[in-house]
């Protein structure tokens, strides 16, 4: 993690071009704008509607984020 950011569960709703992606965090009502980080992208870690990941963001854009980690159900 890096100086500022700070992770946080979610959901993912719909999936985006782009390797884009609609989460809705936990606790939150409204939804981010999300990308896949580049190991995620190395790795060919697919995200389908559905899936919980954690994401990452940034006090300075509160509307979109990073994805960093797909939880296995």
């Amino acid at each position: 993690m890096h100086q500022g950011t700070q992770e946080v569960e979610g959901i993912v709703n719909q999936c985006l071009p782009n390797t884009l992606f609609r989460v809705k965090l936990d606790g939150e009502e409204i939804e981010r704008l999300c990308h896949l980080s580049g190991k995620m992208r190395i790795n060919y870690i697919r995200i389908m509607p559905g899936d919980r990941v954690r994401v990452e963001t940034t006090p300075y854009d509160a509307e979109k984020g990073r994805i960093i980690f797909r939880i296995k159900k």
